[in-house]
């Protein structure tokens, strides 16, 4: 069982929806903190909220030099956990070229561009806790996700290299892959959404996770068999099932 209380962790995606929730299930533990995103007066507000210790820092991930500037202000930390991510549902017919890009620009090269600042001092200490969030969208393609799956696909993707790479290290790698969470962003979706989980729900399953020495947790479980299972047909079989008619 790992130990979280004591520890610093940045946060960065942390003012709103699943971000938040984590930041308090976080701080209740005895965790202190470093609380990124791009609104600053939501970090703020929610700060004011902690138990614990927190210090929010300014960071868009869209852009290399926010990164590294909030990087140098969040200092030598314990952990980080990518949170940050945007969405648009749309089908390749109605590809959208800005949205699209934008979709991949946070969810998968933020991430790149936070964890070039943050890996290479934790090999050095070789010590360190990264929690990169997935989705169980990115385990196969589905219809109507163009940029979002494809986006949170090459993350884990990205994810399962680091932990291949850094075992052994000291620096652990996890990787959270959740379903529906009922957030601004899934606000966004026209069709039914089966075990929509509440930002609170879904950040105790992510600490469950973080506390655990695992490298991989799916949630919530009966869902995430669905999405797994989809793995192991073949291709006939998935489109027919998943496809658009």
């Amino acid at each position: 069982m790992r130990k979280l209380s004591g520890k610093t962790y940045w946060l960065v995606g942390a003012s709103e929806g699943l971000g938040r929730a984590l930041a308090m299930r976080l701080s209740k533990a005895g965790c202190t903190l470093v609380l990124s995103a791009r609104n600053m007066d939501s970090l703020l507000a929610l700060a004011e909220t902690l138990p614990g210790a927190a210090r929010c820092v300014m960071c868009d991930v869209s852009d290399k030099d926010s990164v590294i500037e909030a990087a140098k202000e969040a200092g030598e930390i314990d952990g980080m956990v990518y949170l940050a991510g945007v969405y648009w549902p749309f089908p390749a017919q109605d590809w959208d070229a800005d949205q699209t890009e934008a979709m991949f620009d946070v969810n998968l090269t933020g991430a790149a561009r936070v964890l070039g600042q943050v890996v290479p001092g934790m090999i050095a200490r070789k010590s360190g806790h990264i929690v990169i969030t997935g989705s169980l969208s990115g385990y196969r393609g589905l219809p109507g996700s163009i940029g979002y799956s494809s986006s949170k696909a090459g993350l884990m993707h990205l994810a399962e290299s680091m932990h291949a790479d850094l075992r052994g290290s000291g620096v652990d790698v996890q990787l959270a892959n959740p379903g529906f969470i009922r957030t601004r962003l899934t606000d966004k979706n026209q069709f039914t959404m089966p075990f929509l989980m509440e930002p609170d729900q879904a950040a105790d399953e992510m600490f469950t996770l973080m506390r655990s020495l695992k490298f991989q947790r799916a949630f919530p479980m009966l869902f995430s068999w669905l999405f797994r299972g989809a793995n192991f047909l073949p291709d006939w079989a998935y489109f027919r099932v998943f496809g658009r008619k």
